[in-house]
């Protein structure tokens, strides 16, 4: 991994000359086709919608790109930052994208999370002659993303870059501040990947998988990077991406409500109430990882020791969102993104039906959870994380697809779901 933008390719490069730029050669463009069907859960939008269905209605002003997944929301990285992916390889040609809607659309999906430190990776592999946008869009939709889209985003990753987007960014040098350059990096593989975000959470799209293979087909056995560790088999007192019934039989005391959770909640009811943007920070990862380390080795942590607020509310979001299944269970999946057909005055009623249908150690923790979330809320004009704003951090750590990623259709009605369970939950949990 690379960051490389200020190393200039050339004195002078012609911007003329950038349209000209070869993007993929006609190998690159005979890789195989997605899957038919680009998400294997019922997040995939390009599915006809119906009242089942979690997906825009074919009149919705963005279904037209929300369709060809090329925008997606990925959970949490390593550091607790939300993931935003684009897929470069889903645009479809020029003349059938409207690249307007495109921005319009990408917007929408970060100003869900521009609040909060948030990562960006964008795959390039499959930008083509025939589906690459105009240099002037480019250079206006950087324009577009002012202050507020910048500052918290921690890190552009860019997978497979090839010369065309390293001379873009040079050709981008005068309006680019140093100060965002220094967050783009360049990724030669998806194994590098892993330092920053777990890849198997990414739904990364086949073709790319198969150019990441021919890339390393290329090399000599001696240059080979490094394969994605596969998956450890579970320590003896795993905690982390164990299921809760079995964390339950586990317990000494048969509690419901994960160790993880009591701690890092119990911390941060007391000292964490009154920090501003609790839960919208990320924190150091090799912190993280030696927190998560000893939960699994079956070891005390102790947070008063370490005295950092944003760390536990990492750790709790992280231990969210490695749970084999969400804490709301695939099982209420469609329900829950179609709460909204639900009329307002069943709502409670409705909602109230369907945490109680969960498994007990899903309800209990549940309640756990948002009991002290309220709190929070309650401190809301300290803290300045209302109900809503906590819906946006704890909505995707709730619920998902089978397949991770989801897109702008399924995350607005997943956060409606949280905000309302929040704004009721002294009568949901009655």
């Amino acid at each position: 991994m690379s960051s490389e933008l200020l190393v200039d390719l050339s004195d002078d490069p012609a911007t003329a000359q950038l349209g000209q730029l070869k993007l993929s050669t006609i190998e690159d463009q005979q890789w195989p086709a997605d899957e038919s069907t680009l998400s294997k859960s019922d997040t995939d939008i390009s599915q006809r919608f119906d009242s089942s269905s979690p997906h825009l209605p074919w009149d919705h002003p963005f279904y037209d790109i929300a369709r060809h997944q090329i925008i997606e929301v990925a959970g949490d990285d390593n550091f607790g930052r939300k993931v935003i992916v684009f897929n470069a390889c889903r645009m479809p040609p020029q003349h059938q994208l409207d690249h307007h809607k495109l921005l319009m659309y990408l917007k929408g999906t970060l100003d869900q999370y521009v609040e909060s430190d948030y990562t960006l990776i964008y795959f390039h592999h499959g930008l083509t002659s025939e589906n690459k946008p105009s240099l002037s869009w480019l250079r206006d939709a950087y324009r577009e993303f002012d202050r507020k889209y910048k500052k918290n985003i921690k890190a552009l990753y860019i997978v497979h870059p090839t010369m065309f987007i390293k001379t873009l960014l040079i050709l981008f040098k005068p309006i680019i501040s140093f100060k965002f350059g220094r967050k783009i990096n360049y990724v030669s593989y998806l194994s590098e990947l892993e330092d920053v975000v777990k890849c198997e959470q990414l739904l990364i799209p086949a073709r790319v998988k198969e150019y990441d293979n021919k890339l390393r087909a290329s090399l000599k056995p001696a240059a080979q990077p490094p394969m994605s560790p596969p998956r450890s088999p579970p320590l003896p007192n795993q905690v982390f991406g164990v299921p809760l019934a079995l964390l339950r039989e586990r317990s000494p005391d048969g509690d419901a409500v994960p160790v993880v959770m009591r701690d890092t909640i119990g911390f941060l009811t007391d000292q964490g109430l009154e920090i501003e943007g609790i839960f919208r920070r990320s924190a150091n990862v090799t912190l993280v990882k030696e927190v998560q380390l000893k939960y699994n080795s079956g070891a005390v942590v102790n947070f008063r020791e370490i005295e950092d607020v944003h760390l536990a509310a990492v750790i709790l979001k992280t231990f969210l969102r490695e749970l084999p299944e969400p804490l709301l269970t695939y099982q209420l999946y469609n329900d829950i993104v179609n709460f909204n057909s639900v009329s307002s005055d069943d709502q409670v009623m409705a909602m109230k039906m369907l945490v109680e249908s969960l498994p007990e150690e899903n309800y209990t923790s549940l309640r756990y959870l948002i009991t002290f979330l309220a709190q929070v809320s309650a401190n809301s004009e300290v803290n300045k994380m209302t109900n809503s704003n906590l819906a946006v951090v704890f909505g995707p750590n709730l619920l998902w697809g089978r397949d991770n990623a989801m897109s702008l259709s399924a995350i607005g009605p997943i956060n409606n779901f949280t905000r309302t369970l929040l704004d009721q939950q002294h009568l949901v949990f009655t």
